[in-house]
């Protein structure tokens, strides 16, 4: 199966300047891919759009910044567990996979004008994002403060700390707002909040002190305490617990598709195998749900 990269113009500077100058603007030669071996589903193909299955591709935006999720490898190109899965959806459509890698926030919108088919990038599903796109569910996630090891940080008592976060998250958006505006109400200094564009650089901020802690999905919290041994360490438990959901145009034949391909995988074992090799099978869903959000 051929995976193809393609860098948005606007964005091709900066990202070759965080992959060492490598050029991930042009199609890379065949290699062994996620979905090698996957069988095309008959009945999901049924329900693509025609012009989706006439093109033969799968274009598909990541923002690569959430490890171990999705991320670069060290040739630039889109990696992590989050990336095999929609690849594996890609072969069960019947088509190659197209990655962008773009910024987060840039993600949906280019879903709505219909450049892009799918987003693959972490996305919690919620109901004020369900208002842009539809969600196909395929995890059970939550949130996990992480902290330098020793220190007593509680995320329930944050008032007046420094905690970082990757900007428009949901715990940029909805989690540390809500905090820092109940320390205000209480009388108390509020929450300072340090974005940053990338996970790692929300992880290093914790490192070298500039952050008391930083706020994450459990995934990517449990990742960065396991890769900085000794160095990290989660505080309090996990909360907010939510679906993670592949993004599509809203009530959409893609959305269906995307669920009915899905849904295959869970049924052949390919879903869990995923899950599984990467740590988070605790997580995973009996079926493959559009727009299960509550919240």
């Amino acid at each position: 199966m051929k995976i193809r990269y393609a860098i948005p113009a606007l964005a091709a500077a900066a990202a070759l300047a965080l992959t060492g100058c490598t050029n991930t603007e042009n199609p890379v030669d065949d290699g062994p891919s996620a979905a090698e071996g996957i069988q095309a589903d008959e009945a999901a193909v049924a329900l693509l759009p025609a012009e989706v299955k006439d093109s033969g591709v799968l274009r598909i935006g990541t923002d690569a910044e959430y490890p171990p999720n999705e991320y670069k490898d060290a040739d630039g190109n889109p990696t992590g567990w989050g990336v095999e899965l929609a690849e594996a959806v890609s072969a069960k459509l019947g088509l190659d996979p197209e990655w962008e890698i773009l910024g987060f926030d840039s993600i949906i919108p280019r879903i709505q004008e219909g450049t892009l088919d799918l987003g693959s990038s972490s996305f919690t599903d919620t109901l004020e994002r369900q208002k842009s796109v539809d969600f196909v569910n395929f995890l059970d996630a939550g949130s996990q403060w992480v902290a330098a090891t020793g220190e007593d940080i509680d995320p329930n008592d944050a008032c007046g700390l420094t905690i970082a976060v990757q900007a428009t998250t949901v715990q940029d958006t909805d989690e540390l707002p809500a905090k820092s505006q109940a320390c205000e109400d209480a009388g108390k200094e509020p929450i300072e909040v340090l974005r940053f564009d990338g996970q790692p650089e929300v992880t290093q901020a914790v490192v070298d002190g500039r952050a008391a802690a930083f706020s994450a999905d459990l995934p990517v919290s449990i990742d960065a305490v396991t890769q900085l041994d000794g160095q990290l360490e989660t505080v309090g438990e996990m909360f907010d617990a939510a679906p993670y959901g592949f993004a599509t145009q809203k009530d959409s034949d893609m959305t269906k598709a995307v669920q009915a391909a899905l849904q295959s995988l869970m049924d052949d074992g390919t879903y869990l195998e995923i899950l599984t090799k990467a740590g988070f099978e605790s997580g995973a869903l009996a079926s493959a749900t559009i727009n299960a959000a509550t919240s």
